[in-house]
């Protein structure tokens, strides 16, 4: 954890320096998250996005937004409601994500094919879900891509009953540089404030796209890539650009 001092200012250096960490010394686990990527892409495959809790905003940053990929999906627990037909009570439980049985269903509802490339984002890799779709995955032949807290997970145990982390069971992993519990700035006292592991996991997420979109060009291949719908005839090519994956990719509002 940081000593830096609790303030924007504070925040602000430490968050930039773990910034430039990334820029500096994940070139090579950067590199073959890539290649997982551009695999994928070249394989006619969909990059399969999960993740619970606030790793859902790294999802997010990945599946279905101006700038990324359209061969991309967002799996969510909220499928079991949306595409599973369960009773929106089921969201009530806080503990569903440690429940068993709950990635499975969620992965026969997104239908993936063997070339689908799985990206699981998880900053603590321990809790059920998150561990039983990686290995639900993996065990169906998938690529896995992780983004995790290295320092996180390996300062707690696991959760799962195989003890298993996130991290042991993918091909590769992008260590988010997030320290245990997320929050970075330290609390006189005890405790601390302000979490870093999204602004890092954008990076991370950021960088992989920008060399997978690279080693696409190299190949003379166009990465399939997504146009603001708030440009004038954005919305419509997308559209088009989507017709390629029709069935396999889920666009919700929201």
């Amino acid at each position: 954890m940081s000593v830096g001092s609790v303030s924007a200012e504070g925040f602000a250096q430490e968050g930039l320096a773990a910034l430039r960490d990334i820029a500096g010394s994940a070139r090579e686990e950067v590199a073959a998250a890539a290649g997982l990527v551009a695999d994928c892409v070249r394989a006619d495959g969909v990059i399969q996005a999960f993740g619970t809790g606030h790793s859902q905003a790294l999802v997010l940053e990945l599946a279905g937004r101006a700038g990324g990929l359209v061969p991309t999906n967002r799996l969510a627990i909220a499928d079991l409601v949306l595409h599973g037909g369960d009773d929106p009570s089921v969201l009530d439980d806080p503990l569903l994500e440690r429940g068993q049985g709950v990635a499975e269903r969620l992965y026969d509802l997104a239908g993936p094919r063997p070339q689908d490339l799985f990206v699981i984002i998880s900053n603590s890799g321990v809790n059920n879900v998150v561990v039983e779709m990686a290995l639900h995955a993996r065990e169906r032949g998938h690529r896995l891509l992780a983004i995790t807290s290295l320092a996180h997970t390996r300062a707690v145990p696991a959760g799962h009953p195989s003890g298993r982390k996130l991290a042991d069971i993918a091909d590769v992993v992008l260590d988010n540089r997030a320290p245990r519990g997320d929050a970075l700035l330290g609390l006189p006292g005890g405790g601390a404030v302000c979490a870093l592991s999204t602004l890092t996991g954008v990076m991370l997420v950021q960088m992989t796209v920008a060399e997978a979109a690279r080693l696409l060009l190299e190949a003379g291949e166009r990465p399939p890539v997504y146009v603001s719908a708030n440009v004038p005839g954005g919305f419509e090519g997308n559209l088009e650009l989507e017709k390629r994956y029709a069935g396999r990719i889920r666009r919700t509002a929201g």
